[in-house]
């Protein structure tokens, strides 16, 4: 049989960026997957950063941390959520790194003393990193997502390597321009004329749309599809309308309404499966049905400068998969705590919440305010989650108000104090002095061994486990024999026995009071909610007072 040619789709964007570009490359690789073709999702960032590490959540959104421990952007968690598919080092590229690398190659004569030029070298390192992850993936379709907007000088290279592809076999390669239909509130009707320059953009650098997705808070009427259709000469049933959703992971179900994937793989010429959606069309359903609600406090810091849905995308995600799978919505609520630090009175208003969550973070703003809550709602039986720092925070209450070691912290918050529960990882040590920052802290997949019998243990359903981490502080082992003394119990350890990963209260002491080193929201999926956070919303669930059943 004759062996099938590789096909690669950039979905690129256009008017302005945020319309969820990375949420229709996720479905265009759900839907391909369900129609049995193998599929792989890479992000393409501009920035010269050489990946998202350094890059603040509150500016740039959450930090994904793949299976390899790359640093990536927050898309790379909706590839993973929406294809279950594992994120490596392969699915993310930035400017930064093309750069680094072209130069690299120059500095050891890999050119062979040819001059090195943005065009077309640059695009020729693009066009070699899409294609390392086409092999890496084994992928049959690579989607490949462009970050910014068309007309952007620094996607310039990007759109050159594109055009390159293209031209070189043009029924390999397709893009997928998604882009904002605005429907100015007086006049109450769509327009396409952005959209129209957004084409015309396209075609200044050589390329052609072969779908236009039309992001709107309506469906595209079919006369805006006419007109954009006229514009870039494709037919009518290319104009893919995308309108707002209830939830994410309704796009894919809503792009099948329009066909998309039927003329998509006509347009690729590849041969239609049947395809077979019926668990995520009826994960889609249920969602617009559950009535009962469940309030979950996400206690942290990064409430100021962008959309805390950004900046927490997992855990939010996390949250959802459980509580859906279990019959409620989430209620979330932002605490900010710093204004317990001002006022200790208020950290009664966490009585009115189901449970609490305190996810990952770094710096000392706003942690003494965090341990007031973990030791609040560890007295008030309030069901409590912590991840990574939430971990190191319940700990340092823990020794603080347990074993009475007042002055306790961690060495981020305090480097001098004289109990340092939470000390800086020895590998760390050096690298912090050098400050060399960049990719250097604990990442990706470690082993953890559960001690039996224990909340994680009971959750999981295993002996071993591996999760992803992102942390540069542990548990100090001079402390361990102490807090385990005082009741504190450590029923994940690495295989080593030296690093602390879960810690806990058991159940005939506190419903709920677990954290974890690792980041566990990384590995939950829509159709596989997380064990943990499973198991932390039946607490929340049990705890949920009277007034907050049916609405």
């Amino acid at each position: 049989m004759q062996k099938r040619e590789i096909k690669y789709i950039f979905v690129v964007g256009g008017v302005m960026s945020s319309v969820g570009k990375g949420i229709a490359a996720a479905s265009i690789g759900k839907i391909l997957q369900s129609r049995g073709y193998k599929v792989a999702n890479m992000k393409a960032d501009m920035y010269i950063n050489i990946d998202a590490g350094t890059i603040r959540p509150a500016e740039h959104g959450e930090v994904f941390v793949g299976e390899d421990g790359v640093e990536a952007d927050q898309d790379l968690g909706n590839y993973e959520r929406f294809t279950n598919q594992i994120s490596l080092h392969e699915n993310y590229i930035t400017t930064g790194q093309v750069y680094a690398e072209v130069i690299r190659r120059e500095r050891n004569l890999e050119y062979e003393g040819e001059d090195v030029e943005v065009y077309p070298d640059i695009p020729k390192e693009i066009i070699r990193r899409i294609k390392a992850c086409q092999e890496k993936n084994q992928s049959e379709i690579t989607i490949i997502e462009y970050g910014g907007t068309v007309g952007e000088y620094q996607l310039l290279p990007f759109l050159e390597a594109a055009r390159m592809m293209k031209s070189k076999k043009p029924s390999n390669v397709f893009v997928v321009l998604i882009s904002y239909l605005p429907t100015p509130t007086l006049l109450g009707e769509q327009k396409s004329k952005p959209t129209q320059h957004a084409i015309t953009d396209l075609y200044s650098v050589g390329l052609n749309p072969d779908f236009v997705l039309c992001r709107a808070d309506q469906p595209a009427t079919l006369d805006v599809k006419k007109t954009i259709s006229n514009v870039c000469s494709l037919p009518v049933e290319r104009i893919i309308s995308a309108p707002d959703v209830y939830s994410i992971y309704d796009v894919p179900v809503n792009f099948e309404k329009e066909n998309f994937g039927s003329v998509l793989l006509k347009v690729m010429g590849l041969p239609s499966y049947h395809k077979d959606l019926a668990d995520w069309t009826a994960l889609a359903t249920k969602i617009k049905k559950i009535k009962k609600e469940i309030r979950i406090g996400i206690v942290g810091k990064y409430f100021n400068l962008k959309s805390c849905k950004d900046t927490y995308i997992s855990v939010i995600e996390s949250i959802n998969h459980a509580t859906w799978n279990l019959g409620y919505k989430p209620q979330i609520l932002w605490i900010d705590t710093e204004k317990y630090e001002k006022d200790k009175s208020k950290l009664n208003e966490l009585n009115e919440l189901d449970g609490i969550i305190l996810p990952g973070g770094f710096g000392k703003r706003g942690t003494e305010g965090m341990i007031l809550v973990a030791d609040y709602v560890r007295r008030n039986k309030i069901p409590y989650f912590g991840l990574c720092l939430g971990m190191q925070i319940m700990t340092i209450a823990y020794a603080r108000n347990v074993l009475n070691l007042k002055d306790a912290n961690s060495t981020e918050f305090d480097f001098d104090t004289s109990n340092p529960v939470i000390a800086t990882m020895a590998d760390q040590v050096e690298k912090i002095k050098n400050k060399n920052y960049g990719a250097t802290m604990r990442l990706g997949a470690y082993p953890c061994k559960l001690e039996t019998g224990s909340v994680a243990a009971e959750a999981y359903n295993k002996k071993e486990i591996s999760e992803r981490h992102r942390h540069r502080y542990e548990v100090n082992t001079k402390y361990i024999a102490d807090l385990e003394k005082a009741g504190l119990i450590f029923s994940g350890k690495s295989p080593d026995g030296i690093l602390m990963e879960i810690a806990e209260l058991p159940k005939s002491v506190h419903p709920f009071y677990l954290g974890t080193q690792f980041h566990p929201e990384f590995k939950s999926r829509p159709l596989a909610p997380h064990p943990l956070f499973t198991s932390f919303i039946r607490a929340c669930i049990r705890k949920k007072p009277a007034h907050l059943g049916e609405k």
